[in-house]
């Protein structure tokens, strides 16, 4: 397939197959292995090997392991399959939940997902996307059941811990005044400069090369103070590649400047041209070309700011409490100790400080 197929092929694994992996083929006259009932409704071992062989090709990619041994396999099983359970108990969950609540997923919004898909990946042809879901072995049901998963988690999410997330106005202020910093612009500056280079190896001093440096880097900052264009001298006679752009740097943020750049700039006033400087590979003079101040954006302006990311940290907290409710309150019949154990480690990972959510 054609490199834009692939990038098509991607895109349905991320939509169809990355977060949700139940769809399996029909088990007609097929006796399959249960490794879990979740209030009655099963999870067999060809549905844990689909989920398998997902996570270990997202994790092959992440570490950059193209052909992994039988022991690199066996510990990198070993390390999604905790998340992984976790992750199917709670879909299974969500799931169960929104067709309780009659969430499902149209053939109006099916139609207007595919036409997303096709146009994100700027799809010329049918044929082109049939062939992308015949590459991963999927037929368009498949897509479409998959996908209606993923749409009715999002509402279970939405309309049972989203929306009932809110953020009162004091709230907001207490966030605000404890975060000002972060909605302060910080101090710039952006600068001139001259760098007059000191032909060598850099690991030997010539003097008389050295002196030749310094005297062209003290004319010509002589002939800036004395009139002449800082901009058209850094065009005509610098050594550094800022020449191109005569001479300019930044804006620089002032609090990242090293203590010596920021001690040096900092009582300088536009317009100001430092004495001749010594580097490492020659001689460099810089001037002020403008300064900037702290700006403090005003509350009224940063409550929206305020009120997604306060909310967006509880919703993530409020979630993983309905998520615990939905677990307490369900049937989990485990056919399979080993499973078993790798959920309760994943459950015990989740509750880690820093760890990623469950979903």
């Amino acid at each position: 397939m054609n490199r834009k197929g692939s990038s098509v092929r991607t895109s349905l694994i991320g939509l169809a197959l990355a977060t949700v992996c139940l769809v399996t083929a029909p088990r007609a006259e097929i006796i399959e292995q249960v490794l879990v009932k979740v209030n009655g409704e099963i999870f067999t071992k060809t549905d844990l090997e689909q989920r398998q062989v997902v996570a270990l090709r997202q994790l092959g990619q992440q570490a950059n392991v193209k052909n992994p041994s039988d022991t690199q396999l066996r510990k990198m099983l070993d390390d999604v399959t905790p998340q992984l359970m976790v992750n199917v108990i709670d879909e299974m969950l969500l799931l169960q939940r929104g067709r309780e609540l009659g969430y499902k997923m149209g053939d109006e919004q099916f139609k207007s997902v595919l036409e997303n898909i096709k146009k994100d990946n700027k799809m010329e042809s049918e044929e082109q996307f049939e062939a992308a879901l015949k590459s991963e072995n999927m037929t368009l049901a498949d897509l479409r059941r998959n996908l209606e998963r993923q749409v009715i988690m999002s509402r279970v999410q939405q309309n049972e811990v989203a929306n009932k997330v809110s953020v009162n106005e004091e709230e907001a202020r207490k966030f605000y005044d404890a975060h000002v910093t972060e909605f302060t612009t910080p101090p710039t500056i952006t600068l001139r400069e001259i760098f007059v280079s000191v032909p060598g190896d850099g690991k030997t001093l010539n003097v008389g090369l050295d002196d030749e440096a310094r005297a062209k880097a003290e004319q010509i900052r002589k002939r800036a103070l004395a009139g002449d264009s800082f901009e058209k001298l850094a065009a005509d006679m610098s050594d550094a590649a800022s020449r191109s752009n005569a001479g300019l740097i930044g804006p620089l943020n002032l609090n990242e400047l090293s203590g010596d750049i920021r001690k040096l700039v900092e009582p300088m006033k536009v317009g100001d041209i430092t004495e001749v400087l010594r580097g490492a590979r020659g001689y460099q003079l810089l001037k002020l070309e403008s300064r900037s101040t702290p700006v403090t954006m005003p509350f009224d302006q940063a409550r929206a700011d305020i009120g997604n990311r306060i909310a967006n940290d509880r919703r993530n907290e409020e979630f993983q409490k309905y998520l615990t409710k939905l677990r307490a309150q369900a049937i989990i019949e485990w056919k399979n100790g080993d499973l078993k154990k790798a959920y309760d480690l994943g459950l015990s990972q989740a509750k880690t400080p820093g760890a990623a959510p469950a979903l």
